[in-house]
Order: C-alpha cells, then sequence, then structure tokens
C-alpha cells in the first residue's frame, strides 16, 4: 500500500512525523497509535480507509520515531500537536480514533478540540489513575504492571523497565513475539498474533523505540498523573470499544470511562481481548465515524 512521510512543525518549534495513506482528497481521520508508539499504519487499516474514501493520517508522538520529544507533555498536549498537524495540512475538520495507549490521546482531542474534532473513536484506553471506584491494577498483565507502578514510583524507575521491555522486543521476532508478551496475552489474542500481524506489531513498536526511549517513558508516566482535561466536559460523539478478556487494559477501564462521558456509545465484546481490536475492528470504527461525519 502506498504511504506518504512528511513533518509538521508545531508553534513550540518541535518536529511531528507522519504517515498519510488511503485517500488524497478523503475525509481526513487521525490516528493515535499505542504504546509504544509510532506513526506506521497497518496495511489493513489503509485498504479499508482507502475503500471508504478516507484521508489515514497517523504520526509519531513527541518523543517516539522521528518526532521531537516534549519533556513533561501530558495526556492533554496531543490535542495540541492534532490541532498543529491539522494546521499544517489544511483541515478544518477531521476525524479521531485511537487504540490502546493513543485512546487517551483520542479522547484528549475529544474534550478540547471540539471546533475542529467531529467525533473520536477509543478502543481499549486504560482509565486515568488513579480513578475513584476502580481497582485500577486488577486484572492486568505482569509486564504493564510493572511499567504503570515503575512510572508511579520515579521517572528512573520507569526508564530502567522501559529499558527492559524495549530490550526484548528489539530482541524478538515474528514467531517469539508471543513469548515476549506472555504475561500479556488472552487466548484470543495469543491466536490473533498470527506471524503477518505480529511483523507489522514489531515494525510499528520498533519504528518508535529503535533510537530513543524517551517517548515510551513519557506516556507512561502522563497516564498516572493528572490528564489535563475532564471527561465530564466532552460533548461531540464518542465510541468506546473494549474486549471483555483484555488482559493488557482490563474491561473495567473501559466500563469506568463509559460512566464519566456524557452521551457515549460504548461496545464491550465478550470475545474481544486487546490486540484483536486493531486486528479485527478497525473497519467498524471507520464506519461509525464516517457517520458521525454525514450527520455533523
Amino acid at each position: 500500500m502506498n504511504t506518504i512521510d512528511r513533518t509538521v512543525s508545531t508553534e513550540d518549534g518541535r518536529t511531528l512525523c507522519l504517515m498519510e495513506a488511503g485517500q488524497p482528497d478523503g475525509v481526513p481521520v487521525l490516528v493515535h497509535g499505542g504504546t509504544p508508539n509510532s506513526r506506521i499504519l497497518n496495511e489493513t487499516w489503509i485498504s479499508d480507509a482507502h475503500s471508504r474514501g478516507i484521508r489515514l493520517i497517523s504520526y509519531d508522538r513527541p518523543g517516539c520515531g522521528g518526532s521531537t520529544a516534549q519533556p513533561g507533555r501530558t495526556v492533554a498536549s496531543a490535542a495540541g500537536d492534532a490541532a498543529a498537524i491539522a494546521k499544517a495540512l489544511e483541515l478544518k475538520r477531521l476525524l479521531v480514533w485511537g487504540i490502546s495507549g493513543g485512546g487517551p490521546h483520542a479522547l484528549a482531542c475529544a474534550a478540547l478540540l471540539p471546533d475542529l474534532v467531529v467525533a473520536v473513536a477509543a478502543l481499549a484506553p486504560p482509565a486515568p489513575y488513579p480513578a475513584e471506584g476502580l481497582d485500577w491494577f486488577a486484572g492486568m498483565g505482569a509486564m504493564n504492571v510493572e511499567e504503570f507502578t515503575a512510572a508511579l514510583t520515579s521517572r528512573e524507575a520507569c526508564e530502567k523497565v522501559v529499558e527492559a521491555s524495549a530490550s526484548e522486543m528489539l530482541a524478538a521476532t515474528p514467531e517469539t513475539l508471543a513469548q515476549a508478551l506472555r504475561t500479556l496475552l488472552c487466548p484470543v489474542d495469543a491466536a490473533v498474533l498470527t506471524p503477518d500481524f505480529a511483523a507489522f506489531a514489531l515494525r510499528k513498536v520498533r519504528e518508535g523505540i529503535s533510537a530513543t526511549r524517551a517517548g515510551w517513558v513519557d506516556d507512561e508516566i502522563a497516564f498516572t498523573t493528572p490528564w489535563g482535561f475532564a471527561l465530564k466536559d466532552i460533548r461531540i460523539p464518542v465510541l468506546l470499544i473494549h474486549g471483555a478478556q483484555d488482559q493488557m487494559v482490563p474491561l473495567a477501564h473501559g466500563e469506568w470511562l463509559a460512566k464519566q462521558i456524557p452521551g457515549i456509545e460504548t461496545r464491550f465484546l465478550p470475545d474481544d481481548g486487546h490486540l484483536t481490536l486493531p486486528a479485527r475492528r478497525i473497519p467498524e470504527v471507520h464506519a461509525w465515524l464516517l457517520k458521525q461525519w454525514e450527520g455533523a
């Protein structure tokens, strides 16, 4: 599939690295990828975007891949970067979706950019920490518990844990990735981690962390410190999708978020985990977003 890489500048002088695909003159959809992050798009997402008339746009979050680091960034900071991307591409309105660690950043766009963003879909996003009434770590795989616990301890502790995880991910092959992620994989996620999908996942991760792990660390700290916006302030359409078998970000996170966002539409899927969502559910995300676009 044809893709275009480009860079845009932010008002504070940083560079953001983008990937574009699909229909160049189509409906713009901005993607916030998971953590660890990069702009790499899956070919099935691109094919679906092309067939639906979507201009699919993704980017390296600050400190990932080719994007300049932004020390001290919060989840809310993503809204400023989304606005900078829209300005550089001369987009007056756009749609947004985010997966996993990209989910909170997508919700930031929903809360803070209502005049730019028409609708947002969040797939398996973590809830803020702490979240009143939510046992935040219950049901979460050991690798993620270790990373988030380290982020709550200190930046130095988080850097140490992330560096160890990065070394394992950089050494993994499509055939060994499941073993590297063993504490995070429910059976349906293990089944969907085919050699092709594993190769995509490794390419996406390596693009984001090969040069530096700063963005990975910044993501983990941003998730476990104040996000910088209130979920109750969201007024645009939001779709939340979460798999009941998810061991990376347990379903309880999605259920908690659903109670905080006014007018949210939810799809809690009993037969899905975490990886099944990017592997199987993006077409229905695109369909939902386009429906909101047409009704706006």
